[in-house]
């Protein structure tokens, strides 16, 4: 969990037990949803903008697709490193999920 983990969190240990909290509490895991969608709008128009140049015609249903699929290989790398006890780097499970997306 060395990647930037540090700075969010004192300790490896304080990250589990805050994930393991966040996972495991409806509510929390509701607002945090709730907040994701807010941020993954908000991220919307800048995502389109790297896109426009890709394909043409609508590059909104392809730019909610990469930021969905970005946030979905966060929470499948959170779950499973809780899911182990916080064995492993999390930006590693993460490169892991989005690699298993890409195929």
């Amino acid at each position: 969990m060395s990647r930037g983990q540090d700075a969010l969190h004192d300790s490896r240990e304080q990250a589990l037990k805050r994930f393991r909290l966040l996972h495991n509490t409806a509510s929390l895991r509701a607002g945090w949803l709730e907040k994701r969608l807010r941020f993954q709008e908000e991220l919307l128009p800048l995502v389109e903008a790297r896109m426009a140049g890709t394909a043409a015609g609508d590059t909104a249903p392809r730019a909610r697709a990469v930021i969905a699929t970005a946030f979905a290989c966060l929470d499948a790398a959170s779950m499973t490193w809780v899911d182990n006890d916080g064995e492993g780097e999390l930006m590693d499970l993460y490169d892991e999920c989005l690699a298993a997306v890409r195929g």
